[in-house]
C-alpha cells in the first residue's frame, strides 16, 4: 500500500467516525461555542456612532402658539413652538438606540450656549428629559434673535466638542432685527465640516408675536411701532456730522428680498421655512419641517448624521446563534431525511406526470411527514 492509498484508507476511516459520531461531535461543538459565548470575547472593528448638540430657538417668537399637540393632559390644545419641540424630543429620547450621545444647548440674540456636553441617552435619559423640560425664553439674555449668526455659532460649538456631535438647530427662522440681503451674515467656516439638521417648527400663518417679561410671562404683544421692520443698515449710519446718515451709494443694484421676509410686518411671525433651506443650503446641512415624533426620530438616527469610530465587535451573539443552528440542525436531521426520501420516492413513483404534479406529491408528502 503505497501513502497515497494509506491517506485515503485514513480520510475514510475518519469520515466513519465522523459519520458514527456526528450527533456527540455537534453537541461538543454547540457547548464549546456557548461557553466561548459566555466568554463573549470582542474583535477590533468600527460601528456608527449617533452623537446630537441639540440647540433650541428660546426667543420670544418661539412663544407663538401656532402649533397642535395634545399636551401633558392628553387635550388637545395649542401650543408655542417651543412647547411643540420640547415635546417631540422627550417622546424621541427614550427610542434612541442606548449608546447613542445627546448634547443640550439654547440660542437667543446671536450665540448658541452648551448647556450639557453630549452624554449616553441610556444612563442619563432623566437628566436629560429634565433638562429639556426646562428649556424655555427664561434663559434668554437678549431679546433679538439673529438666527443665521446662531446656528455659525452652534457649528462652532459642534467642532469644537469631542467626537464633534452633529448639531440639530431647533427653530423657526425669525431674525429679528431683520437682515439685509445684501449684508448677510457670512459663515467662515468650512461648510459640510460638521454634520447637522436645521428643524424649522412654527405654522405658515403670520401670528403676533408675544412680549414676555424677564419671568417668561406674557404681558402682551409686540406692536408695529416696537419693533424694527428693515434691517438697521437700510437705516443708514451715523456720519461726522450730528443727524447725518450715510447711505449706500445710488444706482447700486438691487438685491431681492430673503425667502420670507415680511417688511412692515415683523411684529408677526411665520415659519420661515425658505430661509431654513436657503441656510441649510450654505452650510450644507439637511433640514426637516418639524410634524410627528416618528420624523423627527428618523432624522435624528439618519446614518448621514451619525459618524464611524473605532470600536470593539463583541462576538456572543454569532456564536451563541451558531451554536443553537448545530442543535437545530442535530434534531432536525432525521425528519428532514425521512422527508426527501418520501419526496423522492413520490418523485419516482410518477415519472409519467408533469412537473407540476410530480411538485404537488413531494409536498404532499413533506406535509405527511410534519404530521
Amino acid at each position: 500500500m503505497n501513502q497515497r492509498q494509506r491517506l485515503r484508507a485514513w480520510r475514510g476511516t475518519l469520515a466513519g467516525v465522523a459519520r458514527r459520531h456526528a450527533s456527540r461531535l455537534a453537541l461538543a461543538a454547540a457547548a464549546a461555542l456557548v461557553a466561548l459565548a459566555w466568554w463573549n470575547p470582542s474583535v477590533p472593528g468600527s460601528r456608527r456612532q449617533i452623537e446630537l448638540l441639540l440647540v433650541f430657538d428660546i426667543t420670544q417668537s418661539m412663544a407663538v402658539a401656532d402649533q397642535w399637540s395634545g399636551g401633558e393632559t392628553g387635550q388637545p390644545g395649542a401650543v408655542s413652538r417651543l412647547a411643540k419641540a420640547r415635546q417631540l424630543v422627550q417622546a424621541v429620547l427614550p427610542e434612541l438606540p442606548c449608546g447613542s450621545r445627546v448634547g443640550v444647548g439654547v440660542f437667543t440674540e446671536y450665540r448658541s450656549f452648551l448647556l450639557l456636553a453630549p452624554v449616553e441617552v441610556c444612563d442619563n435619559y432623566r437628566e436629560l428629559k429634565s433638562l429639556v423640560t426646562h428649556v424655555d425664553h427664561r434663559m434668554a439674555w437678549s431679546g433679538n434673535s439673529e438666527v443665521a449668526k446662531g446656528l455659525y455659532s452652534g457649528l462652532k460649538v459642534a467642532a469644537a466638542l469631542p467626537g464633534r456631535p452633529a448639531l440639530v438647530f431647533i427653530t423657526d427662522g425669525h431674525e429679528a432685527p431683520p437682515v439685509s440681503p445684501r449684508y448677510r451674515p457670512s459663515f467662515d467656516g468650512e461648510p459640510g465640516a460638521v454634520a447637522g439638521l436645521i428643524v424649522g417648527v412654527g405654522g405658515d400663518a403670520l401670528m403676533p408675536i408675544p412680549k414676555l417679561d424677564p419671568s417668561g410671562h406674557q404681558v402682551g404683544q409686540w406692536d408695529a411701532q416696537e419693533v424694527l421692520q428693515v434691517d438697521p443698515r437700510s437705516l443708514g449710519r451715523g456720519g461726522s456730522v450730528a443727524g447725518e446718515q450715510m447711505i449706500d451709494e445710488p444706482g447700486a443694484a438691487p438685491v431681492a428680498p430673503l425667502p420670507g421676509a415680511t417688511p412692515g410686518m415683523e411684529q408677526l411671525s411665520s415659519l420661515r421655512e425658505g430661509y431654513l433651506r436657503l441656510l441649510a443650503t450654505e452650510t450644507r446641512l439637511r433640514y426637516l419641517r418639524l410634524a410627528e415624533a416618528p420624523g423627527l426620530q428618523a432624522a435624528l438616527v439618519d446614518p448621514a448624521l451619525a459618524h464611524t469610530q473605532p470600536a470593539r465587535l463583541a462576538l456572543r451573539a454569532p456564536l451563541t446563534a451558531l451554536a443553537l443552528l448545530l442543535v437545530c440542525g442535530l434534531y432536525a436531521r432525521a425528519p428532514l431525511r425521512t422527508a426527501a426520501q418520501r419526496m423522492e420516492e413520490a418523485w419516482r413513483s410518477h415519472p409519467a406526470s408533469s412537473r407540476r404534479m410530480r411538485l404537488a406529491l413531494a409536498a404532499r408528502a413533506w406535509l405527511a411527514q410534519r404530521r
